[in-house]
């Protein structure tokens, strides 16, 4: 799970949430139909979000992202004493 959302991070949403493309694309053509001449024309890349910001996470924080998503979708948690905090995962 935790490979699975720091890939997202750094590819985007994975699946029928990978709509930001489909956005960008419609967004841009909408910004280009209102453009006044002589403005530069609006590309989808310029209203992309930026996924992989570079930041290395911490296991720590990893861990407690894939207890908040766990957590969200009605997971239980099977750690031992419901945590990590001394490594034992």
């Amino acid at each position: 799970m935790t490979e699975w959302m720091a890939y997202e991070s750094v590819t985007g949403p994975l699946g029928p949430r990978r709509l930001d493309a489909l956005f960008a694309m419609l967004t841009a053509t909408v910004a280009n139909t209102a453009r006044g001449k002589g403005t530069k024309a609006a590309a989808p890349k310029d209203f992309m979000p930026e996924w992989d910001r570079g930041a290395k996470q911490d296991w720590r924080d990893m861990l407690s992202a894939v207890k908040a998503y766990n957590s969200q979708i009605g997971g239980t948690d099977h750690t031992t004493k419901g945590g990590a905090d001394d490594g034992d995962a």
